[in-house]
């Protein structure tokens, strides 16, 4: 039977798709959206190493065991056999193939998408670089290799250029070369290393965005010769609609954030409230993404500068932190997270001072005392463990919800704008959608609940009815403690002794 395909589904009829980081978050959604609505593609191969025992086929089915795969298995199950699997690993020359499995992909290859990554934001500079550096140049030597190669997407960060006030799709230049760095975390040792990192990585927070501009760097340099193309996502937030709405499988970013105060873990936040909250949907970004390669190639002449996507939220869409703060604590009254810690109601400054004396007394003098009660039941302990975490977490996080941020993503808005109907459909990318930023954030805190914690939608009443107790333990207690601090003050200043 013959089915009528859209210009990009079309596009991607009988080609072979090959994916370094299908296993990360948006790997998994990327594998599914092609496999779901580029039902004609010949072939996707994806590498994987083996992890915590499993071997790579191992982790394939167990992915393919997630909820985002069942409209797949329910409508298309035939094209889960379209899925190559080969052992292989960035940090290794040839990303770790070799005979049948190399030539397989450098004879078959027409797309490559390039997403993995270490997103370690604390990470050390030699595993950034290892990942983030080296890996983007092993990649591009097997697609050297590729016969049939039409676009190399190369996933970078929207926030790599931090030192600039309007952040364009370009390339822009650095003092320090690609090559520099990679020769500098070959022989230098781990702990020389990591000694002079600070001075590297300036004006860049962290090992991530440093390296990752470094790659963008390396992949420009060979825009003559080979078809690369740049993507450069914001903070990418769970799906709005597919495969599933509010879809998400990590803590990281705001997801993590929500948890977190959802749960009364995190008791403050550094965040200026005035700045705008840099985030975009994963099915908007993977959409963009698939329609990049169709776009490159249908162009009559090559650009002349290596093309770069800014995929980042439309203006008109981005709220206020403060906005989303409020909204975030009115949402978790309606949808509350299971068991929580304490009442969910974090100070959110921009005060240095004051967040760290808030981090003093709401989040370590709590850890140092059920570690202390843990110690006497003869339990295991594990608050100051998760203590740590939360404070570096929150360390690197800081300089993306204390700074403002302008993206100029002309590039990206003009794929959707380009597309016909039938493609709008397909690959949404919409920013003018009816449902309000409310009703996504809803659909987060769902996700979350589901995907992350685990946590039944009917336990929600339960839930509720837990917070309400926290609420008035909350209130007594910092009643207490305001009482009893005053009254030793007053006591201590004689006051008390006038009356």
């Amino acid at each position: 039977m013959t089915v009528d395909l859209s210009p990009v589904q079309e596009y991607y009829k009988d080609k072979t798709i090959f994916i370094t980081g299908a296993s990360g978050f948006m790997g998994k959604v990327l594998l599914e959206k092609l496999l779901y609505s580029c039902h004609s593609l010949k072939e996707v191969i994806i590498i994987c190493r083996p992890k915590r025992g499993k071997t790579p086929e191992t982790r394939l089915e167990e992915m393919f065991k997630l909820p985002i795969f069942q409209r797949i298995k329910e409508q298309r199950p035939h094209m889960l056999k379209k899925v190559t699997i080969y052992q292989g690993d960035v940090t290794f020359d040839l990303l770790g193939l070799s005979g049948d499995s190399l030539k397989h992909v450098t004879d078959n290859t027409n797309i490559v998408f390039h997403m993995a990554a270490t997103l370690k934001l604390e990470g050390n500079l030699r595993d950034a670089v290892d990942m983030n550096l080296l890996g983007t140049r092993r990649a591009l030597n097997v697609a050297k290799q590729m016969k049939q190669l039409e676009a190399f997407i190369h996933l970078s960060t929207a926030f790599c250029n931090c030192d600039q006030e309007v952040m364009y799709e370009k390339v822009y230049d650095f003092p320090h070369k690609p090559e520099d760095l990679m020769r500098l975390a070959e022989w230098m040792d781990v702990k020389t290393l990591d000694a002079i990192t600070p001075d590297l990585l300036k004006p860049h927070p962290n090992t991530y965005t440093y390296s990752k501009r470094l790659a963008e760097l390396l992949v420009r340099d060979h825009y003559e010769s080979m078809p690369v193309i740049i993507a450069r996502p914001s903070i990418v937030s769970p799906a709005a609609y597919e495969p599933l709405p509010g879809w998400v499988d990590n803590l990281n970013g705001p997801t993590g954030l929500m948890i977190g105060c959802g749960k009364g873990v995190i008791r403050s936040v550094l965040v200026n409230q005035k700045n705008k909250a840099e985030v975009i949907p994963v099915d908007y970004a993977i959409n963009g993404l698939i329609v990049i390669p169709y776009e490159f190639n249908k162009q009559a002449k090559r650009p002349v500068n290596v093309p770069v996507y800014n995929i980042t939220n439309a203006d008109h869409r981005k709220m206020c932190m403060g906005t989303v703060v409020e909204m975030s604590k009115r949402i978790n009254k309606q949808i509350p997270f299971n068991a929580g810690l304490w009442y969910p109601d974090p100070c959110v400054t921009t005060n240095t001072f004051y967040h760290n004396f808030n981090v003093a007394l709401f989040h370590w003098l709590p850890a140092y005392f059920l570690d202390f009660l843990m110690l006497l039941l003869g339990q295991k302990r594990f608050m100051l463990r998760v203590q740590e975490k939360i404070s570096t977490g929150l360390g690197v996080l800081q300089f993306f919800t204390l700074n403002a941020w302008c993206f100029r993503s002309d590039n990206y808005a003009s794929l959707w704008n380009k597309l016909n109907e039938e493609d709008k459909a397909i690959f949404n990318m919409n920013m003018n959608v009816k449902e309000t930023e409310e009703e996504y954030m809803i659909q987060c805190a769902k996700g979350a609940r589901k995907f992350i914690l685990k946590e039944k939608e009917e336990d929600i009443p339960k839930a509720r009815l837990h917070m309400k107790i926290q609420y008035v333990v909350d209130v007594v207690c910092k009643t207490l403690i305001v009482g009893l601090f005053f009254y030793y003050l007053l006591k201590w200043t004689g006051v008390l002794a006038i009356f």
